[in-house]
């Protein structure tokens, strides 16, 4: 089975309505359009597919795509061959806009209903029943900009996210969907900004998953002024101005009371929006897609004013320098292809 080839940066958007082909094609079409726009997937409709209808249209922001879909009811699955065949590393998060979805991953089930979230990883089969007309969008970013391990992941799927009051959800969906709302309207320049917004978003609530996993939502906790300080952060990392100040301004508390909340965690404030800032070019330079990204234009996307601090801060960080980073990513990425191509193609 070949691999279908994703969308890519500068790629003209995905924008298909099955009503603008023949009754005998739309749900092949249908499938076409998923396929390139997510992963290899397989669709299972009930109805008669001459009457079937579907409407998908998708950017490409950088590391991060924005899709929104339509369709009437449909099965969508990851299966064990579509993942041998198209080993796209990617996680999905999808926040139901209209009717419902039953998402199945890792052993686990979510009920998703309008403003719920939900994580799936493309690395491994996953299920997903949509019963009725639905409406949805779905995000889609590289693994390594989770921050995530292999562990991790595999906790963080097929969680309901938003189906209660007393997590950090409660604050980050809401400026989720308004970022994402953003976007198709702004600027080139404002739409990069507010892409690596959304991906720091999503690695947010993606953690969270994983601090209360196992633990009953009433332990979770309420949303803390912690939390809603990481949260503006990540939404700004790539501002250079952002200081201490400027938070506890923002926040309306005391730059004592601030130091105080980050010691708390065993870390400064200004070392954990420096450790965020790393971690995100460390994600980006790991990107196929960022290749012919300079390290200096790369390290000023993520707040760093000074490719000499950036190189530095990189070194300390990591062992390595940024380019070797890169150049190691490139290797790792190769190795990855020619496994999958011999899976894909096997001797004889």
């Amino acid at each position: 089975m070949p691999v279908r080839t994703p969308l890519t940066d500068g790629a003209p958007p995905m924008d298909l309505s099955t009503e603008t082909v023949g009754p005998a094609d739309r749900v092949p079409a249908w499938k076409r359009a998923l396929s390139r726009t997510y992963v290899d997937l397989d669709l299972v409709v009930r109805e008669d597919p001459r009457s079937w209808k579907g409407s998908l249209r998708a950017d490409r922001l950088g590391s991060l795509q924005v899709a929104t879909e339509e369709s009437d009811p449909v099965k969508v699955l990851r299966t064990p061959e579509g993942t041998a065949a198209d080993g796209r590393a990617y996680m999905f998060a999808r926040v139901q806009l209209e009717g419902s979805a039953l998402l199945s991953q890792d052993g686990r089930a979510a009920q998703l209903h309008p403003g719920v979230l939900a994580f799936y990883d493309a690395s491994r089969p996953f299920t997903l029943v949509l019963p009725e007309p639905h409406r949805a969008r779905v995000l889609m970013v590289p693994r390594a900009m989770l921050r995530l391990d292999e562990a991790e992941m595999r906790r963080v799927t097929a969680r309901a996210v938003g189906d209660t009051a007393d997590r950090p959800s409660e604050l980050i969906l809401p400026l989720l969907s308004g970022l994402v709302g953003e976007i198709g309207s702004a600027s080139p320049q404002v739409r990069e900004r507010l892409a690596r917004t959304v991906t720091g978003l999503l690695s947010t609530l993606a953690e969270g998953l994983v601090d209360t996993d196992g633990r009953p939502a009433a332990e979770a906790g309420p949303v803390t002024v912690l939390d809603r300080i990481k949260a503006s952060v990540e939404s700004r990392l790539g501002e250079p101005e952002l200081s201490p100040r400027m938070l506890a301004d923002e926040h309306h508390i005391s730059l004592r009371y601030l130091h105080k909340l980050f010691h708390a965690q065993g870390t400064t404030v200004s070392g954990w929006v420096r450790q965020r800032r790393l971690e995100a070019c460390r994600a980006e330079l790991a990107r196929p897609g960022a290749a012919d990204l300079t390290i200096s234009a790369m390290a000023a996307r993520w707040g760093f004013i000074s490719p000499a601090h950036f190189s530095r801060a990189f070194r300390q960080a990591y062992g390595v320098s940024p380019t070797q980073w890169r150049a190691s990513a490139g290797t790792r990425q190769r190795r990855t292809a020619d496994r999958d191509r011999s899976v894909r193609e096997p001797a004889g």
